[in-house]
């Protein structure tokens, strides 16, 4: 799946995830939206973003967990 709202920039932000090649990562929108922030909060929060962004952000993270292998450690 390609992603035309977020962009990955060695020379920027430490080359992670953004959206749209603001400075703000993806992981921030997910956080947000962790700590229960409506996409209204987020959108006055960030004036630049838009609500596709946050929509391919969502997106970009299902992608990323189906595409990797996750360990989890079994606490006794």
């Amino acid at each position: 799946m390609k992603f035309a709202r977020i962009t990955v920039d060695p020379e920027r932000m430490g080359g992670v995830p953004c959206i749209r090649g603001l400075r703000i990562p993806v992981a921030t929108i997910l956080a947000m939206l962790t700590e229960g922030m409506t996409e209204q909060e987020i959108l006055a929060a960030y004036p630049d973003l838009e609500p596709e962004d946050i929509k391919e952000a969502l997106k970009f993270a299902t992608e990323a967990v189906q595409e990797r292998q996750l360990l989890f450690v079994t606490v006794l």
